[in-house]
């Protein structure tokens, strides 16, 4: 089956201040190459474990076909995070909303990833801002769940900027450079964002 990839159904854009996201084309590939391989001492403590083959061009690929169809089926969104003055070539990190559920459930799992050189300059909170207005206004979902390590004092200060509390406390729950170590559970619901939104609309009045 050939996915459509000029198709502009799958073709998400979201825009903030100083960040463009969108999906990953193979357009991308040595600028993902590049930066996934600078940062990988750093990354490795926090991601699943990988190694020189997962960047390989032709496993590139195939994350970028996935992606595509994971748009169209409405499951999962992977985004790629750019930064400049066009914001189209400079790639910083990157975004995953996973795991969607509909009907009773209406809710995502939040997932991300920064390069080393770009760590700490909130990037990654204006882009997690962005992707919450699009989960809430443009998916229309009711809750999106975030995990991370206990020691991740960088991943908490980006969630809790944006209005994710903490919900508790899981043990051995996901497999991280290849140990099962526990993580902070964290939530942000439609009614919480909405508050907060207004309470700023009020501020600013």
């Amino acid at each position: 089956m050939f996915w459509p990839w000029s198709s502009p159904a799958p073709m998400v854009t979201l825009r903030g201040p100083r960040v463009l996201l969108r999906l990953p084309q193979m357009r991308d590939y040595e600028a993902w190459h590049r930066l996934r391989r600078e940062s990988q001492d750093f990354l490795r403590p926090y991601e699943p474990r990988w190694t020189e083959l997962d960047l390989a061009r032709r496993v590139y690929a195939m994350r970028v076909r996935r992606a595509r169809q994971e748009v169209e089926e409405g499951t999962d969104y992977t985004f790629f995070i750019f930064l400049g003055e066009d914001r189209s070539e400079h790639l910083v990190g990157g975004i995953t909303l996973s795991n969607i559920r509909r009907r009773a459930a209406q809710f995502v799992n939040l997932g991300y990833w920064m390069g080393q050189q770009y760590a700490g300059k909130g990037l990654m909170t204006e882009a997690v801002g962005v992707v919450v207005s699009f989960i809430f206004e443009s998916l229309d979902l009711h809750r999106i769940h975030a995990a991370f390590l206990p020691h991740n004092t960088a991943s908490r200060r980006v969630l809790e900027k944006n209005g994710f509390v903490e919900e508790g406390y899981a043990q051995h729950y996901l497999q991280i450079n290849g140990r099962w170590e526990d993580h902070v559970l964290m939530g942000l619901t439609r009614e919480r964002w909405e508050t907060a939104r207004l309470g700023q609309r009020h501020w600013v009045a």
